[in-house]
């Protein structure tokens, strides 16, 4: 006779693959870490193979889970498809998502994708904008999830990765060996005042030699070499590269990538949609962890 797979088991399998480690996935799961240990000890039994290598601190997936990672999410948009094409609540309306423009890349698009796939008929209203626009729009309940770029974090959001300041130039250039150091920044930059004071604080002239509402006129100058900027790492724009400056230049803050989440939301849909960027950003995290070591 037949076996089927546990639908419920392989969608925490999913969660604790992308999470890399059960504590996280009961969090994205809303389910207590027992329950989500339980089911993937059900998977295994079932199998009768180990999907997770418990052997080192951060769980990773063993041969065979690698082999079942792939079939499990096939199974898991087939089954979502499924109910969200033939049941009778189509999941409609409308989500605003805000994102500060230098961390839309790389994690946004790939969660959009994931997003329309469950949520067909949602729209999804992507926001692009800074952090300080954007926290005044969700507190106007204009926005129903937003990322930050900040210092701290606000008792109602959640941090998802802290990440470094990094200088970036034009490739090749020279723009971050003259002095007075020109900076170019856009008028609402959050980041502008932390890397003017570490510069005042190292004893090196600066002068902000283009200033901007557009992120492109910033990119484009930058590109241009005429003169050098700070994004979080990870995330330079296409025609600018991290400046290997060996010390000539301040090291700069650490800031956090914060969520934030309208309570209530309004559909489960923006619930989903939260979720979606924690996974996204927790496998992120998990890479560059790996990367590093």
């Amino acid at each position: 006779m037949p076996r089927n797979l546990d639908l419920t088991a392989l969608r925490s399998f999913v969660a604790v693959a992308d999470a890399g480690g059960v504590t996280r996935a009961s969090g994205f799961l809303n389910l207590t870490q027992s329950a989500v240990s339980m089911q993937i000890k059900r998977l295994e039994e079932m199998l009768g193979v180990e999907l997770l290598d418990r052997s080192s601190r951060k769980v990773g997936l063993t041969a065979a889970g690698e082999q079942l990672l792939g079939y499990a999410r096939r199974m898991l948009v087939l089954n979502d498809e499924v109910l969200d094409r033939l049941t009778r609540d189509p999941h409609e309306g409308e989500i605003v998502l805000g994102v500060p423009h230098d961390i839309v890349y790389p994690v946004i698009p790939q969660v959009l994708q994931h997003f329309a796939r469950t949520y067909p008929r949602m729209k999804v209203s992507l926001i692009s904008s800074f952090t300080r626009v954007l926290k005044a729009q969700f507190a106007r309940g204009e926005c129903d999830v937003i990322l930050t770029t900040e210092e701290a974090v606000e008792p109602e959001g959640e941090t998802l990765a802290e990440l470094p300041l990094v200088w970036v130039g034009a490739p090749g250039g020279v723009a971050w060996k003259g002095r007075p150091l020109k900076l170019a920044y856009e008028h609402n930059c959050i980041f502008r005042q932390g890397v003017q004071a570490a510069l005042d604080a190292a004893g090196i002239r600066w002068q902000m030699a283009v200033e901007s509402d557009s992120t492109r006129t910033i990119e484009a100058s930058v590109s241009a070499d005429l003169a050098v900027h700070t994004v979080l790492a990870g995330s330079e724009p296409p025609y600018v590269e991290r400046i290997s400056h060996g010390g000539t230049l301040p090291e700069l803050q650490r800031m956090k990538v914060n969520l934030y989440v309208a309570d209530p939301a309004h559909s489960p849909a923006v619930l989903e949609m939260a979720a979606l960027i924690r996974r996204a950003y927790a496998a992120r995290n998990g890479r560059t962890a790996v990367a590093a070591g």
